[in-house]
């Protein structure tokens, strides 16, 4: 699973030219999902995201979480995070988790999310959508679980 986090002052996304979900400040995430995910891995990426200290303090120092500054989640499924570019120019994306399993984990970590967060926004599974987003910072992280929760020997 991965997990683009961008932090924002503004971020909102489109389907069929209706605005579905729209932020001030806080994270647009975009995630993507294979077939080994799980809901565990979820719960552990969340809780990860969350709990990370990025927004600044009074001293200009970036430790403080989401909550600490009552931000939102605008989360948006990104197959194309799993995009394999070692051959040729056009991207593969056999790594991507199939439809239906990645709509399910998708859907799992939005309820989950919308426990903990209390403004939390989506896109459209598998939509056509237009996501526009004012980076602050900019600041931008890559959470990747087969980086963070590998087994070690």
């Amino acid at each position: 699973m991965k997990f683009l986090i961008q932090r924002t002052t503004s971020a909102s996304v489109e389907a069929e030219e209706k605005c579905i979900g729209k932020i001030n400040k806080g994270y647009l995430v975009l995630i993507g999902i294979n077939d080994t995910d799980t809901f565990e891995t979820a719960d552990k990426m969340l809780r990860k995201m969350l709990n990370l200290r990025i927004f600044e303090d009074s001293c200009g120092k970036t430790n403080l979480s989401l909550s600490d500054v009552n931000g939102g989640l605008l989360l948006i499924s990104q197959f194309t995070l799993y995009a394999d570019c070692r051959r040729g120019n056009r991207p593969g994306f056999t790594n991507a988790g199939s439809p239906d399993h990645a709509e399910k984990i998708y859907d799992y970590i939005i309820k989950q999310a919308e426990k903990e967060v209390t403004v939390t926004e989506q896109g459209s599974f598998g939509a056509d959508m237009k996501v526009t987003l004012v980076n602050d910072g900019p600041f931008t992280i890559l959470l990747d679980s087969d980086e963070l929760f590998k087994k070690q020997d």
